[in-house]
């Protein structure tokens, strides 16, 4: 997926953007293979995973020139995927519109615990696969990246139980 500089192919393409052609891109049979993917992974460590997907900003957002990567810090407060036992929940943030993928991280596995490198590796196979049209295979390699990097940094903690729900989250 690409992103674009220009701002008023931004708005356009935010305006013209909705869950109609994020359902096109993620029917459901790709929502339950997400959904299957986060409950495998979460099974190889004790982090909780959250995989959102938004179609497009709202007006007032873009007019605020609110980037994706803001846009992932709210998505991960609301849904208060920072809130686990060992804070060690990951967001996986898809803005559709903008063709941009984003993790965030809470304290656990973030703040300088993972080599910001290591979630970029993960956004990479996601666009590399979204933009080839293959929005199952992307969801599912950054899925397994994520856990594999969670695997990798936890804290070696005892798993608490499933946190977070699994299945994915289609916004606007």
């Amino acid at each position: 997926m690409r992103n674009t500089a220009n701002p008023v192919i931004r708005w356009f393409r935010h305006l013209f953007t909705g869950t109609v052609a994020v359902r096109r891109a993620f029917p459901k049979a790709v929502m339950d293979q997400i959904t299957d993917a986060v409950r495998a992974c979460e099974g190889r460590h004790p982090g909780e995973i959250r995989f959102v997907i938004e179609a497009a900003l709202e007006p007032r957002e873009l007019w605020a020139g609110l980037t994706p990567r803001e846009r992932a810090l709210d998505v991960f407060s609301r849904l208060r995927v920072w809130d686990t036992e060992h804070n060690n929940g990951v967001l996986i943030y898809v803005l559709y519109a903008d063709h941009a993928v984003e993790i965030v991280a809470d304290r656990d596995v973030g703040n300088g615990k993972v080599d910001p490198a290591e979630w970029q590796i993960a956004c990479t196979r996601m666009r590399d696969h979204f933009r080839a049209g293959r929005y199952a295979e992307g969801a599912i390699a950054g899925i397994e990246t994520v856990a594999d990097v969670l695997a990798r940094h936890g804290s070696g903690r005892a798993d608490v139980g499933n946190e977070m729900p699994d299945a994915p989250v289609i916004l606007r």
